[in-house]
């Protein structure tokens, strides 16, 4: 990957920052990182490092030694390290809840995964942290009324609501989006002064109210709510046409639940 090919989408605009001398190799990510104080979840210095043959994972190498697995020229790693830059405390978070779940199965004899850890997975691949004052929008969206929200109460959602792409693998694929890109939503509660913060300072704020979030309590992937990406106002020109909302490839109605069956997030 070359110095000037990493076209961002807007979605991935505030990673712009760390882009600014062209895409940084691992040199420039780790002076970043040092000058940042970053570590991981296990409290080691953080290091981008290449991947090596080990039997250690991602999770258990990053939280006992701090290396973080980051393939040279590969677009997928890169933002993951973007991501750690710009929110290091809740990617730390993350990480020290993955190596405890993993770490517990092993001891009591359970599969490696479950759960939580299939939750903070998605969230760190694909999570998009919706943080807006009203929150009859975000009911709105949950509940797949597409037209009422992006449409008829467009004004509104852009005044109050913000879209922060998390996910590295989100941000990898909206360097090419394509129809049905959908992002595992969280929403946040804010009020008009965090609305008004600048973006450090508001990404900063969002840093630690998600790290602490993630800090304990038990997560399920059926916890995210799906969101269309190219239909958050901005991700695309194509949206500013209300007839866009009316592809059900990409914005598809609410499930109908038969009688019994759980109504969905908790």
């Amino acid at each position: 990957m070359s110095a000037n090919s990493l076209a961002l989408h807007p979605l991935s605009a505030y990673v712009q920052p760390w882009l600014t001398s062209g895409t940084p190799d691992l040199l420039r990510l780790n002076a970043l990182a040092r000058e940042s104080g970053l570590v991981t979840g296990g409290g080691a210095p953080l290091c981008f490092v290449e991947p090596i043959g080990e039997p250690q994972g991602y999770e258990e190498r990053a939280y006992l030694a701090g290396e973080i697995a980051t393939r040279p020229g590969n677009r997928h790693d890169l933002f993951n390290a973007l991501v750690w830059l710009a929110f290091p405390s809740t990617k730390a978070v993350l990480n020290r809840r993955h190596f405890a779940a993993l770490t517990a199965a092993r001891r009591e004899g359970r599969p490696e995964r479950g759960a939580l850890r299939d939750a903070l997975t998605q969230f760190d691949e694909c999570g998009v942290v919706v943080a807006g004052s009203s929150p009859d929008l975000w009911q709105g969206l949950s509940a797949h009324r597409w037209r009422e929200v992006f449409v008829e109460r467009r004004g509104e959602l852009l005044r109050s609501t913000r879209f922060i792409v998390f996910g590295h693998a989100s941000h990898d694929a909206l360097a090419a989006p394509f129809v049905g890109l959908c992002g595992k939503a969280l929403f946040l509660d804010v009020d008009t002064a965090w609305l008004e913060l600048s973006e450090t300072a508001a990404l900063a704020s969002l840093d630690r109210r998600m790290a602490t979030l993630f800090d304990s309590g038990n997560f399920s992937p059926r916890d995210w709510q799906p969101l269309p990406l190219l239909g958050i106002p901005g991700a695309t020109v194509d949206n500013e046409s209300p007839d866009y909302y009316d592809d059900t490839r990409q914005f598809r109605p609410a499930r109908t639940m038969r009688p019994g069956s759980s109504p969905g997030n908790r």
